[in-house]
């Protein structure tokens, strides 16, 4: 899809194309997201968190009124815009990881959402779930109030998006359709992030592992009806997951993604075995020049290192693009995979072109590859823009997959 705003910037056009996908399932108003649009200049990361951060605020303000006056249901709808509003706010500030700004408009993200969940009908549950020596913050959403098993999907976003975040991006749509969610943030997201410091782990089997542990202590969640779903960058840590635990039953990658190393070194001469050793080694002056002038240059670079050495701890951007080589399904790992797989493929994605292919490639269990084109208005990355269209496609190729049946579906949500 070509930029309607921001033609110069695509990482700004990719963001305000994402909100406006999000106005599917309640994230967002198109007047709203557009008049803040329009007040922000590419490139201005002061002026986007600043713009986005005056409409959540005002937008949470209409929530708490309405919520004042009785009126549950214009309140519930306003948390939920604020929520992903405030997301907005934070989102391009990660460079700076001592910025106020980032808690501050985080916190706010988390709190509004939390206002909405308890406003549906079932309630959306926050959890913590047990990890190492913490927890990680989720949410349990129900199809109905029975507490009967139901086939479930366990879903979690990727390198910059939050547990919140998947309400509109996976979990709304699949309560529709009668399945429970648990969705969570690993170590590196948001919730771990932010508050205690975790970074991302490319062995995420040992993320998913306790998570499936508490799925199984609730009573919404059929066993052997368990889907995983890995949105952006957890379209390679599902996988990952799925090829160490055979509990997953099913396995959504939304955008598939087989190896990181390959965004990490492809732009640099020479081959990549070279690119690696000089990625890894204690002191390249002339690499770290070519990283500090693409950083210059390129709008999606600029974002994708500095929040990359945030979520993943690395203090340098050659040292970023070190530890995303370890992010991989190599050396036979993609072919662990046993359960069903959907493999999903946007043709404008500018994040990861080819990947869905190489993954799909790779994968030796019963597999699908769902392709969405730019004639459909959904070739962005994770189809944003078009989230009604692919969670169609995505939630009926996984009914099939689990055997679930048109009577199972209930509303709600």
């Amino acid at each position: 899809m070509e930029p309607v705003f921001f033609p110069d910037d695509h990482q700004f056009w990719y963001e305000t194309l994402r909100t406006f996908g999000h106005i599917a399932y309640g994230g967002a108003d198109f007047g709203e997201a557009v008049v803040t649009t329009q007040r922000i200049t590419a490139g201005d990361y002061d002026g986007w968190h600043d713009q986005w951060l005056a409409t959540a605020d005002r937008v949470a303000a209409e929530g708490r009124r309405a919520l004042a006056g009785g009126h549950r249901v214009s309140a519930r709808d306003a948390f939920l815009r604020a929520s992903n509003y405030y997301r907005n706010a934070e989102f391009f500030l990660h460079g700076d990881p001592a910025d106020p700004r980032i808690r501050h408009a985080y916190d706010a993200q988390v709190a509004c959402f939390r206002q909405a969940a308890a406003l549906f009908t079932p309630a959306i549950e926050p959890v913590r779930i047990p990890y190492e020596d913490t927890t990680l913050p989720g949410y349990l959403y129900r199809a109905d109030d029975s507490g009967a098993p139901r086939p479930t999907v366990v879903m979690f976003n990727g390198f910059d998006g939050s547990a919140e975040e998947m309400h509109f991006a996976g979990a709304a749509a699949a309560v529709e359709r009668g399945y429970t969610v648990l969705s969570f943030d690993g170590p590196g997201q948001p919730g771990t992030r932010h508050h205690e410091g975790l970074v991302f782990r490319p062995d995420w089997e040992n993320v998913v592992g306790p998570v499936l542990d508490h799925a199984l202590t609730r009573t919404e969640v059929d066993p052997a009806r368990i889907a995983l779903l890995g949105n952006s960058m957890g379209g390679l840590l599902a996988p990952r997951a799925a090829a160490f635990d055979t509990r997953v039953a099913a396995l959504i990658a939304l955008d598939g993604v087989y190896d990181l190393g390959d965004i990490t070194t492809a732009p640099f001469p020479g081959d990549r075995a070279e690119v690696e050793r000089r990625l890894r080694a204690d002191h390249d002056p002339e690499l770290d020049g070519l990283l500090e002038a693409a950083m210059a240059t390129d709008p999606m670079v600029r974002w994708s290192i500095g929040h990359g050495m945030y979520v993943l701890g690395s203090p340098t951007p050659r040292a970023f693009g070190a530890a995303y080589l370890d992010y991989h399904l190599r050396d036979g790992i993609a072919e662990k995979i046993t359960c069903p797989t959907l493999v999903c493929a946007g043709t404008g994605d500018g994040f990861f072109t080819g990947q869905p292919e190489l993954l799909y490639e790779h994968l030796t269990c019963a597999k699908t590859l769902l392709e969405f084109t730019a004639d459909q208005g959904a070739d962005a990355h994770c189809q944003a823009g078009a989230q009604r269209l692919a969670f169609a496609r995505v939630y009926d190729w996984l009914d099939d997959a689990l055997n679930v049946r048109e009577t199972e579906a209930v509303g709600g949500h």
